[in-house]
């Protein structure tokens, strides 16, 4: 049995229904699961591992509700820096056709590694192309060999330039095969237990992208797996039209019309939802990915975030594609929600607290993991812990756990995932990062070359 004891932290952000936050306490777990919390004298004293967190903050990790990994090899390319969503995506279709199961591990594994420093633990990834004989495999084993809890998407794009879609038709699919894929990736790899590590769901690139039979198709054969369903939907202003001039309804009638609604359901951005569409999710209780930051960068607009909490939307944090943030950070995703919200509502719109609890207990709530997103007997042990005497959080101890929104964004000093330590005294445990990100250079300019 394999014991873990974090002894005396100054401050334990739990995120329960209560809202605790603990002051001088310690956590107990056994085997990855937290088994008691409260003073360090009521707790057993001997574990395998013992950590001294007098000058820390504890927080549950972090959950990331959209990411595409591989873009991470194609960061501030020049000719896309300063284009918006669909001009975007036609000048890098073109590079990332140059992709195969190295590229694809590579970027996992250097994607994944950033994410675990920033002090998230559990990730979705959104991979919608395969070129080269890439698979999802490639990247589920990047994330075995980071030690992080995955949520990978068998994606996919149906519709190529020849059929009047965007992506060149080498990046896409046969739908057939597409849905052949995606039943043997849920039979190889989807772990129903109650504290899996590898999560299966199912998410078409997005509805222009792929037909309405693909669509509808791959939510049955979701539901009959009960696995989660993601795509994106109305980022941007395109979108919209997009939506109006091709099927004749906005992008949430779309979704309700295809059976892309309920609690099994979450899509990317939602940037341009109106306020039936809003009201129609929360009612549905479909979740949404907030993706702040490439929404800024591809000038898609500010989403609607507050009138979301209203209406109970389920919403968690995304740091999207890593050609379109261009960072992977979930604390710098939670400072720019929590300012673009009071650029538009008000100083006194939103708080730092608030938007700790989508970027946590929000995200385990979209992704429907009812075992992480707390501190608390039961749940995982997986955490962020900060501390507060780095030179990012300097002067902040009248209000430290806001200061994790407000400063930085600072990294962790320990990550742990399932009661191990993957990110230890602000190193990475699993793999030689330096080595990893030797090979992510060479295949970068590779790709560049390629185009």
């Amino acid at each position: 049995m394999a014991t873990l004891l974090l002894k005396n932290a100054a401050l334990i952000a739990t995120m329960n229904d209560a809202n605790e936050e603990l002051n001088n306490s310690s956590i107990y777990c056994e085997n990855g699961i937290i088994k008691e919390i409260g003073p360090f004298d009521t707790l057993p004293n001997k574990a395998d591992k013992i950590i001294e967190l007098s000058d820390s903050i504890i927080i549950p990790g972090m959950v990331n509700t959209h990411h595409h990994l591989f873009q991470n090899l194609t960061r501030v390319i020049p000719k896309a820096q300063n284009e918006s969503l669909f001009g975007w995506l036609t000048t890098l279709y073109p590079i990332w056709c140059g992709l195969g199961p190295r590229h694809v591990y590579i970027s996992s594994a250097v994607g994944l590694a950033e994410l675990a420093l920033s002090g998230c633990t559990t990730s979705t990834d959104h991979q919608y192309l395969f070129p080269g004989g890439s698979k999802l495999d490639d990247s589920i084993e990047a994330a075995m060999d980071v030690g992080i809890r995955f949520q990978p998407t068998r994606g996919s794009m149906s519709i190529g330039e020849s059929k009047g879609g965007l992506p060149p038709d080498e990046l896409v699919e046969n739908e057939k095969d597409i849905l052949n894929d995606c039943e043997r990736v849920i039979s190889q790899f989807h772990d129903n237990s109650p504290n899996a590590m590898i999560k299966i769901s199912l998410a078409p690139c997005s509805p222009f992208s792929v037909s309405n039979d693909l669509m509808i198709q791959t939510a049955l054969l979701a539901r009959e797996n009960n696995l989660n369903m993601h795509t994106h939907l109305a980022e941007n202003q395109e979108d919209i039209e997009y939506s109006l001039a091709k099927f004749n309804m906005r992008p949430g009638e779309y979704a309700e019309s295809l059976g892309w609604l309920g609690d099994d359901v979450w899509h990317a951005h939602c940037v341009q939802l109106d306020s039936e569409e809003v009201k129609l999710f929360g009612k549905t209780n479909t979740g949404i990915a907030h993706c702040p930051s490439s929404n800024m960068r591809l000038a898609s607009g500010i989403a609607p975030l507050l009138e979301m909490f209203e209406h109970n939307v389920r919403v968690g944090l995304g740091v999207d594609g890593s050609s379109s943030n261009d960072s992977g950070h979930m604390l710098n995703e939670a400072r720019q929600a929590m300012l673009l919200q009071r650029v538009k509502h008000g100083a006194s719109a939103i708080t730092a607290r608030q938007i700790l609890k989508t970027a946590t207990r929000g995200g385990a709530e979209v992704l429907r993991q009812t075992n992480i997103g707390q501190i608390a007997p039961g749940f995982a042990a997986d955490m962020a812990i900060f501390d507060m005497h780095s030179v990012d959080l300097a002067g902040t101890h009248s209000d430290p756990l806001a200061a994790l929104v407000f400063c930085g964004p600072v990294k962790t000093k320990h990550t742990i995932i399932n009661g191990k330590l993957i990110v230890e005294d602000g190193h990475l445990t699993t793999i030689n990062l330096n080595s990893i990100l030797r090979e992510h250079r060479k295949l970068s300019i590779g790709l560049l070359n390629y185009a």
